[in-house]
Formats: C-alpha cells, structure tokens, sequence
C-alpha cells in the first residue's frame, strides 16, 4: 500500500539560487522572499531542508509526498526567456530529490512551449502543475489546450493549483491566502466542467484547496440552470485537503463522496491532518490516503491482488 500527499513543496538549492539571481520579482534577498501582489517573506530555511523534510515524510507515515512549484511566485507567468531558467532549475532540483519525494512538472502559460514541457515529463514527474489563473475561463482553456492535450496523451494527470495575487496587497498577510488564492480555485473549477473537460474528454485533473470549496455551490449552480445540484460527480475530478480540516472536507465528502477527495497537506506552509481520515472512519482515511492517489496519479483502481 502507498500513502501519499500529492501536495507539498520543496526548494531545491538550485532553485533557490536561481530565485537569488533576480533583481525583481519573483526573487529572493537571502531568505526575503518578494513577489508581486503579496508583501515580503521571510523564509525558514529549515522549512525547504532536505533531510529534516523526509524525516517529516516519515513521521507522517508518507510513502511518497509529491512537490511542486509554488505557482504564487508567478513563475509560469513569466515571458519564455525568464521562466524558463526558473523552470529548468525548479526541474533539475525536483528531479534530484530522494524517496519519499515525487514531483510535478510546470510549464510557462504566458508563452505555451508543449515541446519543452514534454521534454520536461520524460524526467519522470508525476504530471503537471498549471497555475488556477491560467485556466479560470474559455481564453485561459485554449490557451493551455497544447499542455492539456499532451497530458491526455501521456495519460498524466493535471494539478491546478493557486497562482499568483493580481493586484497590491490591501489587507493583511492572510488576504491573498484567503481571498485571490480561493476565488481562482472556486473559478478553475467551474471553468474546467464549462470548458475544460468537453475539450479533454480523458483527462484526470486535481483541483488544490478543495476547489476553493466551489463544489459547495451545487444548489446555487442548479438554481441558475446549469445542472442538478447533486449526483453530477465526474469521477476523474479529485479535489485535495490542504489546509482544511474535518468540517469542510465533511461538506465536500457529502456533495462529490469519498472516492475523489485526495490528501495534500501543502507542507511547509500547513501541516498534515491530525487524522488522515478527518474524523471520517478509516474508510475515508484509506480512500484519501491510498485509493485515491492511486486512481489520480496512474487511472487504475485498487483490487484485491494489489
């Protein structure tokens, strides 16, 4: 059996030091990190360190724990020629790290190069991350239709996490966590059943954050005519726990079932469930942690003989 958190991240040195060879965001002043949209920082060190992390993988009982690129620095929306050192380095020291760690691959949405993330898959990464804001309506979906067709064709699954904030930080150091990061999630996941999946029929697709809980909003989605409110679960559209707990995951289990809710923790910046089941009985533990994953990362369900 494999427990796996298909969320978390982890710098490498080498992408450290690619951040810290830039002048404007995003880069990095020691560990000061600035980007767009969000105010300074500070970095814990032992926070992207290695071997502390996969004693933490271990303690938290992980067979493997897939990393990916933070899309709230706003890499991937970087022209070709600045996003693609970030990229390579992102690659290079994802591709290096030790088991437990898995990676998912990223790729630029502002100039789209398919070659070159298909280059970058044949390094054996799990699939590919693509920032929210790049697939939050029917522009953003063709744009990315080559990387999505080439993940159909690699039968590999997508990873839609938050981008980056669009606009100056006007609150407090919690607002783009809580307001921009959620309402792109709540936005990527009615853009993907809208125009995401009639184009890409096969492919399998894991929304961070629980979707920004969009998938509460079912009795409204039906109100406005745009289906039933319930019993409409596509069973290739899983949705991850990170930085939810029982109550949320609780609500979203009763609209979609157990069968498409997944594990991520987003570690370093939220910690793994206390119960990996979320007080749901080790049923749900089991799905999440295992079957789950599984049927995400490879489309193969679990039987008897595995």
């Amino acid at each position: 059996m494999t427990n796996v958190d298909v969320h978390q991240h982890l710098w490498s040195t080498s992408f450290v030091a690619a951040l810290r060879a830039r002048k404007e965001p995003p880069f990095l002043d020691g560990w000061t990190l600035h980007i767009a949209g969000e105010p300074p920082y500070e970095v814990p060190p032992a926070d992207h360190d290695v071997a502390r992390r996969t004693e933490l993988a271990a303690t938290d009982g992980l067979d493997q724990a897939l990393v990916s690129l933070s899309a709230p620095l706003g890499v991937e929306w970087l022209p070709a020629d600045e996003a693609r050192p970030l990229l390579d380095a992102y690659h290079e020291g994802a591709a290096e790290l030790p088991d437990p760690f898995g990676a998912w691959a990223a790729a630029c949405v502002r100039d789209i190069d398919a070659d070159a993330t298909d280059q970058d898959l044949d390094q054996g990464f799990a699939g590919l991350q693509l920032p929210a804001n790049a697939l939050a309506d029917a522009a953003g979906y063709a744009r990315c239709a080559p990387l999505l067709d080439l993940l159909e064709a690699r039968d590999l699954p997508l990873f839609v996490h938050p981008g980056p904030a669009t606009s100056e930080p006007l609150g407090p150091g919690w607002w783009p966590a809580m307001v921009p990061y959620v309402q792109q999630m709540h936005s990527a996941w009615f853009a993907f059943r809208a125009f995401g999946r009639p184009r890409h029929p096969r492919l399998r697709v894991c929304f961070a954050l629980l979707a920004g809980l969009a998938p509460l909003h079912g009795e409204r989605f039906a109100a406005r005519g745009g289906g039933e409110g319930r019993g409409e679960v596509d069973p290739y559209v899983f949705v991850e726990t990170s930085s939810y707990g029982p109550r949320a995951v609780d609500a979203i289990v009763r609209v979609l079932g157990n069968d498409v809710v997944v594990q991520g923790s987003d570690r370093p910046y939220a910690e793994p469930p206390q119960r990996p089941g979320f007080g749901l009985g080790g049923a749900a533990a089991y799905a999440f942690r295992i079957a789950n994953p599984r049927r995400l990362l490879t489309g193969k369900v679990i039987t008897g003989r595995d």
